[in-house]
């Protein structure tokens, strides 16, 4: 019986793929959140609404983009963010930060003004983002408009996104 061939892990492609899927998720958060959360007042009248996250979000990636001296997209006004131009620009930092991340796991493993190393610039950007979706769907559920359970679930389906 042929034995089934499979191909070697190969972890700076594992870690590229990772930053898409973390990436992908953040689109399908955006896409099934209720448009009404999106400027939704948060509670007490104090901190960011969903849009201010999102263009944070953003707005982070160029920072650090500047930082490197990547392409570098525009930065989101938080106060005029829409969420089709969130979604643009989210994929515009992402585009533009998988260039850094992948010169870098082929060159010495660096990223400039981050220590220690790109695997841990990696997981800080996943991170970030992470902290924020559950900020964004926190948010949304106490001003009322949560997310549909399916999609609450979704966002941990890293297989299928």
């Amino acid at each position: 019986m042929p034995t089934k061939s499979t191909a070697p892990f190969v972890l700076a492609e594992a870690l590229l793929s990772a930053f898409d899927t973390n990436d992908r998720i953040n689109h399908y958060l955006l896409e099934n959140l209720p448009a009404k959360a999106w400027r939704a007042e948060p509670p007490g009248k104090k901190g960011r609404d969903v849009a201010s996250m999102v263009a944070h979000m953003h707005n982070v990636r160029v920072m650090w983009l500047k930082a490197v001296k990547g392409k570098t997209p525009e930065q989101l006004d938080k106060s005029s963010v829409t969420p089709a131009q969130a979604k643009r620009a989210l994929e515009a930092s992402r585009a533009a930060l998988r260039e850094i991340l992948q010169a870098s796991l082929e060159g010495d493993g660096r990223i400039k003004g981050f220590r220690p190393d790109v695997a841990a610039f990696f997981a800080y950007l996943i991170a970030h983002d992470a902290h924020h979706r559950g900020q964004i769907t926190m948010l949304a559920r106490q001003a009322g408009h949560s997310l549909p359970q399916k999609a609450m679930f979704g966002m941990w389906e890293w297989g299928v996104r």
